[in-house]
């Protein structure tokens, strides 16, 4: 079971990888109409979100800065902002090296109880380090969505807010 969550992880990733690479850097930025936050927000919230659901509940160190949490964690936005976030290709090299620790943990403890039981912002609780590798799979598929529905939308009508 664990190879194929392993094959899973790494399959999710490349799919988010491949999707920051086809991007026009140029409207990375660009929040069009109807969404709160760009395609820079959302990359660098599901390297946020992996390091937050796999790595903290289960007492591991996050692997990434606490700027992060600044510009990524959920009820953050661009236009809130103070500063700069992480550059795009830092966390392009996140995503690129999240996995295989993301699968070590899973190879190691996937069973294993949480020190205590882990309540997200959608109020889902999880128990194991299991439950929250897998919510955070989940959690990526979602905002890989968000980011073909916003390069979708940039296509299709002008953009109203930039913010880089």
């Amino acid at each position: 079971m664990i190879k194929n969550i392993s094959n899973h992880i790494q399959t999710i990733r490349s799919l988010t990888i491949q999707s920051l690479e086809k991007l026009n850097p140029a409207f990375i930025s660009t929040i069009p109409k109807g969404f709160n936050n760009h395609i820079h927000w959302n990359f660098g919230h599901i390297a946020y979100i992996q390091e937050r659901l796999v790595f903290e509940p289960s007492g591991e160190k996050m692997g990434i800065s606490s700027e992060y949490e600044t510009f990524f964690a959920a009820g953050t936005a661009p236009h809130l902002w103070q500063g700069n976030p992480p550059a795009i290709l830092k966390i392009k090299t996140v995503l690129q090296e999240q996995p295989q620790r993301i699968i070590s943990v899973a190879e190691n403890r996937f069973t294993d109880s949480l020190p205590s039981p882990f309540t997200n912002k959608m109020g889902i609780t999880f128990h194991t380090v299991g439950e929250c590798i897998l919510f955070s799979i989940f959690h990526e598929g979602m905002h890989l969505e968000t980011i073909k529905r916003i390069e979708k939308a940039r296509q299709i009508s002008k953009p109203n807010t930039k913010h880089s």
